[in-house]
């Protein structure tokens, strides 16, 4: 069962990617990468319980946190781009 979920969990991921690369909007693709990294986690946990390791958690509640703060690291970068090139436009 566990088996079935970790293979669904990688054509969610593999779903993903595709949309990374072909997302219209560089929104889209932030969130495809956050979906992905969402997945990873999920991955990595239930790799975890198949593999009989439970500090796969641990590993798998540090790169959530680590892929949070990327994606809003990121999101902030293209906002504030955005803002100085508009700021530009208007000189």
């Amino acid at each position: 069962m566990f088996l079935a979920a970790a293979i669904a969990i990688m054509a969610a991921m593999m779903l993903a990617i595709v949309r990374a690369f072909v997302g219209p909007t560089i929104y889209d693709r932030i969130l495809a990468v956050n979906m992905f990294g969402t997945k990873t986690v999920l991955f990595i946990a239930v790799l975890g319980f198949l593999m009989g390791r439970p500090e796969f958690l641990d590993v798998a509640l540090v790169y959530a946190l680590i892929n949070f703060i990327a994606v809003i690291g990121v999101l902030r970068f293209f906002e504030y781009k955005r803002v100085a090139d508009s700021k530009e436009d208007a000189q």
